[in-house]
Protein backbone atom coordinates (compact mmCIF):
# COMPACT_ATOMS: atom_id res chain seq x y z
CA UNK A 1 0.00 0.00 0.00
CA UNK A 2 1.31 3.26 -1.15
CA UNK A 3 1.91 6.11 1.37
CA UNK A 4 -1.05 8.28 0.95
CA UNK A 5 -0.42 12.28 1.73
CA UNK A 6 -3.70 13.54 2.95
CA UNK A 7 -4.07 17.68 2.61
CA UNK A 8 -7.42 17.77 3.51
CA UNK A 9 -10.62 15.45 4.18
CA UNK A 10 -14.21 15.49 4.86
CA UNK A 11 -17.75 13.69 3.62
CA UNK A 12 -17.33 15.30 0.24
CA UNK A 13 -14.06 15.39 -1.04
CA UNK A 14 -10.28 14.31 -0.46
CA UNK A 15 -7.30 16.05 -1.41
CA UNK A 16 -4.27 14.30 -1.88
CA UNK A 17 -0.34 15.05 -3.34
CA UNK A 18 0.09 12.86 -6.11
CA UNK A 19 3.52 11.30 -6.09
CA UNK A 20 5.24 11.08 -9.04
CA UNK A 21 4.96 8.84 -11.42
CA UNK A 22 1.74 6.90 -10.40
CA UNK A 23 -1.04 7.21 -13.11
CA UNK A 24 -4.47 9.16 -11.81
CA UNK A 25 -6.37 6.35 -12.91
CA UNK A 26 -5.63 2.94 -14.33
CA UNK A 27 -4.32 2.13 -17.52
CA UNK A 28 -3.25 -0.28 -19.50
CA UNK A 29 0.54 -0.52 -17.84
CA UNK A 30 -2.05 -2.44 -15.21
CA UNK A 31 0.54 -0.21 -12.69
CA UNK A 32 -1.22 0.75 -8.88
CA UNK A 33 -3.04 4.50 -9.41
CA UNK A 34 -4.21 7.17 -7.88
CA UNK A 35 -8.21 6.13 -7.54
CA UNK A 36 -7.01 2.15 -5.95
CA UNK A 37 -4.82 4.19 -3.61
CA UNK A 38 -6.99 6.59 -2.42
CA UNK A 39 -10.02 3.64 -2.26
CA UNK A 40 -7.99 1.36 -0.24
CA UNK A 41 -7.26 3.96 2.07
CA UNK A 42 -10.66 4.95 2.60
CA UNK A 43 -11.95 1.31 2.74
CA UNK A 44 -9.49 0.70 5.44
CA UNK A 45 -9.61 3.97 7.36
CA UNK A 46 -13.51 3.61 7.30
CA UNK A 47 -13.58 0.26 7.50
CA UNK A 48 -16.28 -0.18 4.43
CA UNK A 49 -16.73 -3.44 2.83
CA UNK A 50 -17.26 -3.80 -0.58
CA UNK A 51 -16.95 -0.77 -3.09
CA UNK A 52 -16.27 2.87 -2.34
CA UNK A 53 -17.30 5.24 -4.26
CA UNK A 54 -14.48 8.10 -5.80
CA UNK A 55 -15.03 10.11 -8.29
CA UNK A 56 -12.12 11.51 -10.90
CA UNK A 57 -12.56 15.42 -10.99
CA UNK A 58 -8.96 16.17 -12.90
CA UNK A 59 -5.71 14.18 -13.54
CA UNK A 60 -2.32 15.08 -13.78
CA UNK A 61 -0.21 13.32 -16.14
CA UNK A 62 1.76 10.21 -14.82
CA UNK A 63 5.24 11.80 -14.78
CA UNK A 64 3.75 14.70 -12.64
CA UNK A 65 3.72 15.17 -8.73
CA UNK A 66 1.16 17.42 -6.78
CA UNK A 67 -2.36 18.56 -5.61
CA UNK A 68 -5.31 16.43 -6.81
CA UNK A 69 -8.82 16.79 -5.50
CA UNK A 70 -11.35 13.69 -5.38
CA UNK A 71 -15.12 14.00 -4.94
CA UNK A 72 -16.54 11.37 -2.31
CA UNK A 73 -20.10 11.64 -3.80
CA UNK A 74 -21.27 11.44 -6.91
CA UNK A 75 -23.15 14.54 -5.66
CA UNK A 76 -19.65 16.27 -5.15
CA UNK A 77 -18.30 14.87 -8.57
CA UNK A 78 -21.27 16.89 -10.69
CA UNK A 79 -20.02 19.79 -8.84
CA UNK A 80 -16.60 20.16 -9.30
CA UNK A 81 -16.61 18.79 -12.84
CA UNK A 82 -19.04 21.80 -13.44
CA UNK A 83 -16.45 24.04 -11.82
CA UNK A 84 -13.89 22.60 -14.66
CA UNK A 85 -15.98 22.84 -17.40
CA UNK A 86 -16.95 27.00 -15.85
CA UNK A 87 -13.10 27.60 -15.34
CA UNK A 88 -13.75 28.44 -11.68
CA UNK A 89 -11.59 24.87 -11.17
CA UNK A 90 -8.02 26.59 -11.04
CA UNK A 91 -4.89 24.74 -11.24
CA UNK A 92 -1.05 26.68 -10.52
CA UNK A 93 1.43 24.98 -11.81
CA UNK A 94 5.30 25.34 -10.75
CA UNK A 95 7.78 23.84 -13.78
CA UNK A 96 11.51 23.83 -14.00
CA UNK A 97 12.21 25.48 -17.96
CA UNK A 98 15.67 25.72 -20.13
CA UNK A 99 17.09 29.07 -20.88
CA UNK A 100 16.04 32.84 -19.71
CA UNK A 101 12.43 33.99 -20.73
CA UNK A 102 12.27 37.10 -22.79
CA UNK A 103 9.23 38.76 -20.42
CA UNK A 104 8.88 38.29 -15.98
CA UNK A 105 5.26 37.64 -17.48
CA UNK A 106 3.17 36.85 -20.09
CA UNK A 107 0.25 34.95 -21.60
CA UNK A 108 0.80 32.02 -24.17
CA UNK A 109 -2.06 30.98 -26.76
CA UNK A 110 -1.75 28.14 -29.14
CA UNK A 111 -4.01 25.90 -31.39
CA UNK A 112 -2.58 22.63 -30.25
CA UNK A 113 -3.53 19.00 -32.15
CA UNK A 114 -3.16 15.79 -30.48
CA UNK A 115 -1.57 12.76 -32.39
CA UNK A 116 -3.22 9.80 -30.72
CA UNK A 117 -0.80 7.35 -31.90
CA UNK A 118 2.54 8.96 -30.22
CA UNK A 119 0.21 10.40 -27.59
CA UNK A 120 1.87 14.06 -28.17
CA UNK A 121 0.66 16.92 -29.33
CA UNK A 122 2.06 20.19 -31.13
CA UNK A 123 1.12 23.52 -32.44
CA UNK A 124 -0.52 24.37 -35.55
CA UNK A 125 -2.06 26.80 -37.25
CA UNK A 126 -5.74 28.25 -35.93
CA UNK A 127 -8.26 26.62 -38.03
CA UNK A 128 -6.44 23.35 -38.12
CA UNK A 129 -8.88 20.40 -38.19
CA UNK A 130 -9.35 18.58 -34.45
CA UNK A 131 -6.76 21.71 -32.94
CA UNK A 132 -7.90 23.05 -30.10
CA UNK A 133 -7.35 26.88 -28.17
CA UNK A 134 -5.03 26.35 -25.39
CA UNK A 135 -4.22 29.34 -23.26
CA UNK A 136 -1.71 29.81 -20.04
CA UNK A 137 -0.23 32.60 -18.05
CA UNK A 138 2.94 32.51 -16.57
CA UNK A 139 5.53 34.67 -14.19
CA UNK A 140 9.04 34.00 -13.66
CA UNK A 141 10.05 33.55 -9.95
CA UNK A 142 13.26 33.03 -9.94
CA UNK A 143 16.12 31.87 -13.05
CA UNK A 144 19.54 30.52 -12.03
CA UNK A 145 22.18 31.99 -14.46
CA UNK A 146 24.73 29.08 -13.65
CA UNK A 147 22.67 26.37 -14.99
CA UNK A 148 20.60 28.32 -17.50
CA UNK A 149 17.28 27.38 -16.00
CA UNK A 150 14.09 29.53 -14.84
CA UNK A 151 11.62 28.43 -12.84
CA UNK A 152 7.38 29.95 -13.30
CA UNK A 153 4.71 29.42 -11.91
CA UNK A 154 2.03 28.88 -14.40
CA UNK A 155 -1.89 29.11 -14.27
CA UNK A 156 -4.21 27.08 -16.58
CA UNK A 157 -6.96 28.31 -18.60
CA UNK A 158 -7.21 25.58 -20.80
CA UNK A 159 -6.63 21.81 -19.93
CA UNK A 160 -5.08 20.51 -23.26
CA UNK A 161 -3.56 17.13 -23.56
CA UNK A 162 0.63 18.03 -22.26
CA UNK A 163 -0.77 21.58 -22.65
CA UNK A 164 1.84 23.36 -20.57
CA UNK A 165 5.12 21.16 -21.76
CA UNK A 166 3.94 21.59 -25.77
CA UNK A 167 3.45 25.32 -25.15
CA UNK A 168 6.60 26.11 -23.64
CA UNK A 169 8.43 23.37 -25.68
CA UNK A 170 7.51 25.32 -28.83
CA UNK A 171 9.45 28.33 -28.12
CA UNK A 172 12.75 26.79 -26.97
CA UNK A 173 12.02 26.87 -23.15
CA UNK A 174 11.04 22.68 -22.75
CA UNK A 175 10.61 21.94 -19.15
CA UNK A 176 13.51 20.52 -17.66
CA UNK A 177 13.83 16.68 -17.74
CA UNK A 178 10.73 16.47 -20.60
CA UNK A 179 12.12 13.73 -22.45
CA UNK A 180 9.23 13.53 -25.07
CA UNK A 181 9.26 17.42 -25.61
CA UNK A 182 13.31 17.82 -25.96
CA UNK A 183 13.83 18.51 -22.15
CA UNK A 184 17.53 19.07 -20.60
CA UNK A 185 18.31 16.54 -17.83
CA UNK A 186 17.73 13.65 -20.09
CA UNK A 187 17.03 10.86 -17.73
CA UNK A 188 15.79 13.12 -15.00
CA UNK A 189 12.10 13.22 -13.50
CA UNK A 190 10.12 16.17 -15.73
CA UNK A 191 10.60 19.35 -13.51
CA UNK A 192 6.27 20.05 -13.49
CA UNK A 193 4.32 20.41 -10.04
CA UNK A 194 0.79 20.85 -9.34
CA UNK A 195 1.68 23.27 -6.82
CA UNK A 196 -1.89 24.68 -6.00
CA UNK A 197 -5.74 24.09 -6.46
CA UNK A 198 -8.24 27.17 -5.77
CA UNK A 199 -11.98 25.39 -6.20
CA UNK A 200 -15.28 26.21 -4.73
CA UNK A 201 -16.42 23.54 -2.20
CA UNK A 202 -18.76 21.49 -3.73
CA UNK A 203 -21.53 21.80 -1.07
CA UNK A 204 -20.65 24.90 1.15
CA UNK A 205 -19.36 27.10 -1.82
CA UNK A 206 -16.87 28.46 0.33
CA UNK A 207 -13.79 29.21 -1.77
CA UNK A 208 -10.74 26.39 -0.57
CA UNK A 209 -6.95 26.75 -1.69
CA UNK A 210 -4.79 23.67 -1.08
CA UNK A 211 -1.14 23.96 -1.60
CA UNK A 212 1.88 21.28 -2.16
CA UNK A 213 5.11 22.43 -2.38
CA UNK A 214 7.90 19.79 -4.18
CA UNK A 215 11.04 18.63 -1.66
CA UNK A 216 13.75 21.49 -2.57
CA UNK A 217 15.97 17.71 -4.00
CA UNK A 218 17.46 16.79 -7.39
CA UNK A 219 16.18 19.88 -9.96
CA UNK A 220 13.81 21.40 -7.14
CA UNK A 221 16.89 22.54 -5.19
CA UNK A 222 16.26 25.73 -7.14
CA UNK A 223 13.34 26.30 -4.53
CA UNK A 224 15.55 26.46 -1.35
CA UNK A 225 14.89 29.63 0.55
CA UNK A 226 12.09 30.30 -1.37
CA UNK A 227 8.36 31.34 -0.05
CA UNK A 228 5.86 29.75 -1.83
Amino acid sequence: MQNLKVIFEDNHIIVVEKPVNIPSQGDKTGDVDMLTIIKEYLKEKYNKPGNVYLGLVHRLDRPVGGVMVFAKTSKAAGRLSEQVREKVFQKTYLVIVNGKMEQEKGVLEDYLLKNEKNNMSKVVKEGTKNSKFASLDYEVLKYNEDIDLSLLKIDLHTGRHHQIRVQLSSRNHSIYGDQKYGGRGHGKQIALWAYKLKILHPITKEEMVFKSIPEPIGSWKILEGMEL
